[in-house]
């Protein structure tokens, strides 16, 4: 595989920088690097999904997965809005996983568990899974990805998941209506390009 943000050990010098972002409802310094997705700003995708978002309060108890965490920005605000929650941040990428950690840290967040995909407990159901998906990684990659999570969302919990359209957005809805039966899947919002797919249990 070439290099990309979703190699397990990016290349490059691994120099943390700090950028400053609304999380939570706030302005948050929070520390990114190269060899992640989007180090230098909250890419839109992902300001399109947390604007789409519903509150936390509305879904149902357990904890919510962020799938390709990045420096974070999806998990640190979900930590931020509902601190009674429990927020795990997946990632392959083992500087995502760092930053991640060092950023729930400065934001003196302790409901954040960060882990390797392969490091969540298979027990573990989550209430609601909320992902700027890496859709780079390929179609076939991605939805194995979505086979291994979405099957693990409690009863009445959602998935929101972010695509631009011009990526397949549309597609992808149909591919997730078709593959799991069990689940309602609806276009929860759209913003600047990017759909936001819900896929409710």
């Amino acid at each position: 595989m070439t290099q990309h943000y979703f190699s397990e050990t990016p290349a490059g010098e691994y120099r943390p920088r700090e950028i400053e972002v609304v999380l939570g409802g706030s302005p948050r310094s929070v520390l990114t690097a190269g060899g992640v997705f989007s180090p230098e700003h909250l890419d839109r995708g992902t300001e399109a999904l947390l604007r789409n978002l519903p509150s936390l309060a509305e879904a149902p108890l357990g904890p919510v997965l962020d799938i390709g965490c990045g420096w974070s920005p999806i998990a640190l605000d979900a930590a931020l809005t509902a601190p009674d929650r429990e927020v795990w941040a997946i990632d392959v990428n083992e500087r995502s996983r760092e930053l991640t950690s060092l950023n729930a840290s400065r934001l003196g967040l302790e409901n954040v568990r960060v882990a390797a995909p392969d490091e969540v407990p298979e027990e573990v159901r989550f209430a609601e899974i909320r992902s700027n998906p890496p859709i780079r990684v390929g179609k076939e990659a991605l939805h194995g990805i979505l086979q291994q999570w979405l099957p693990r969302l409690v009863p009445g919990g959602a998935a929101f998941l972010v695509v631009a359209k011009h990526l397949g957005a549309d597609s992808l809805q149909r591919w997730i209506a078709a593959e799991f039966a069990e689940l309602e899947v609806s276009r929860a919002g759209r913003h600047k390009g990017f759909h936001v797919i819900e896929a409710r249990a």
